[in-house]
């Protein structure tokens, strides 16, 4: 959710947002229409509370004569507190649900625009030159790595097997991913895949996103499509100590993702599927540490593919093209010779407080807001949280397989890996 008081104080700037998104800004006047009627909700419920509370008083200090239109006035008040404690009860509802509809404010800078509006900010190694490149399905099926063939005749389409090479490949970038986080100071997790409504909902990934997430209906949970919502979750209702902070977590857990409205794009192989594992740095800091931790997640990704030896690219993905959460994006596309273009690898999202305020995560003595202004010392804001994907699994295989091939049907093996696959220096097809 968005900050209430900067949407009193700055209405123009969530509108300027919205529009920059390519989103409605009727929203915001939507939101603000509910805010005040909320608040005037309130106003009244208080003021007939403290009437109330008054004539409970003045009923035992009244005389006989006073007593019968104290008690029909008293009485009235309770029909009217429990009335208007109704009115306040559906405003409430209301502008949870105004709240709700307005995503992230963007950050100042952010292109604006739609998936193809996004900015180059980096372009990193050399592209690599191979006649005739195959594609990492053909190799992934020569090594005997990927079967998805049985994949699809287990599990329906988009669904895959890792054989041999191809599962130590698995393992291999997990240790390599987790080693790396741990180096850099996160707390390794393993997260669970299935979480509660409130989890899915607090980091946005219901509403618009809801055609792209499996949910269990009998048991009310919902299979995650990244464990960046199971580790949000995993500080929901608390308040955390400023010194504290930062908190990093580096999270696996299989991930789960419909594909809704994907239909016939990257259908072969093992590049967008339903199920894939996937290693995800969250961060939790102050707010005003925030634009700095989303360069350092950044800065983690671009050396963990660095040692995977890829040529890549960053981009400034526009706004329109962000999740209702972000308030900026930054991904990561590495080339894909067989396809001859960059796909994405990685990305990372500074959520702000957005996520925080849906999940009810605070710090004590948090230092500045939203815009930039101090609050006093003793008590509590919202926290900034961040994630950033360190290596989604299935698809990294599938660029390392493709980027990395040679000309006599073998794959180079990068250096930062092989001690994760037996010192290996090329992977091979079996005789």
């Amino acid at each position: 959710m968005i900050d209430l008081k900067l949407l009193r104080d700055d209405p123009d700037r969530v509108r300027a947002s919205q529009r920059t998104r390519g989103a409605d800004p009727g929203l915001v006047d939507t939101l603000l229409a509910a805010d005040d009627a909320r608040r005037a909700a309130v106003a009244k419920a208080d003021a007939l509370r403290a009437e109330q509370k008054s004539i409970g008083k003045q009923v035992a200090q009244a005389s006989p004569q006073e007593r019968p239109a104290v008690l029909h006035r008293a009485k009235q008040l309770a029909d009217e507190v429990k009335a208007a404690e109704a009115e306040q009860a559906e405003a409430d509802a209301a502008l949870r649900e105004a709240h709700l509809a307005v995503p992230n404010v963007v950050e100042d800078g952010v292109p604006a625009g739609g998936e193809d509006d996004f900015v180059t900010l980096d372009t990193v190694g050399t592209v690599p030159s191979i006649d005739n490149p195959r594609d990492h399905v053909e190799i992934g099926h020569a090594l005997k790595a990927i079967d998805t063939d049985r994949g699809a005749k287990v599990s329906g389409a988009r669904f895959y097997f890792l054989t041999g090479i191809g599962a130590q490949l698995e393992f291999a970038l997990t240790n390599l991913a987790m080693a790396q986080a741990t180096e850099a100071g996160f707390t390794p997790i393993i997260a669970p895949a299935l979480v509660k409504p409130e989890a899915m909902e607090g980091t946005g990934f219901l509403g618009a996103h809801a055609a792209e997430v499996y949910r269990l209906a009998d048991d009310d949970l919902y299979l995650v499509g990244t464990s960046e919502v199971a580790l949000a979750g995993y500080h929901s209702d608390e308040i955390l100590d400023a010194a504290s902070l930062p908190l990093r977590y580096a999270g696996f857990s299989s991930c789960f993702r419909r594909e809704a409205g994907s239909y016939g794009k990257d259908t072969k192989g093992i590049i967008r599927v339903h199920w894939f594992d996937k290693v995800e740095m969250f961060s939790y800091v102050p707010v005003d540490a925030a634009r700095e931790e989303h360069q350092r997640l950044l800065a983690w990704e671009r050396e963990f593919l660095d040692k995977l030896e890829l040529a890549y690219r960053v981009i400034d993905v526009a706004a329109g093209d962000l999740g209702s959460s972000a308030a900026r994006k930054y991904d990561i596309e590495a080339w894909f010779p067989s396809q001859g273009t960059y796909r994405e690898l990685t990305s990372t999202s500074n959520t702000t407080t957005f996520q925080a305020r849906r999940l009810n995560i605070r710090t004590r003595g948090a230092r500045v807001d939203d815009s930039g202004r101090k609050l006093p010392s003793g008590g509590t804001e919202p926290v900034a949280t961040l994630n950033g994907t360190l290596c989604a699994i299935a698809r990294t295989i599938a660029c390392l397989l493709d980027h990395h091939q040679q000309p006599d049907g073998s794959v180079y093996v990068p250096r930062a890996l092989r001690p994760y696959l037996g010192d290996r220096e090329l992977l091979t097809p079996p005789a």
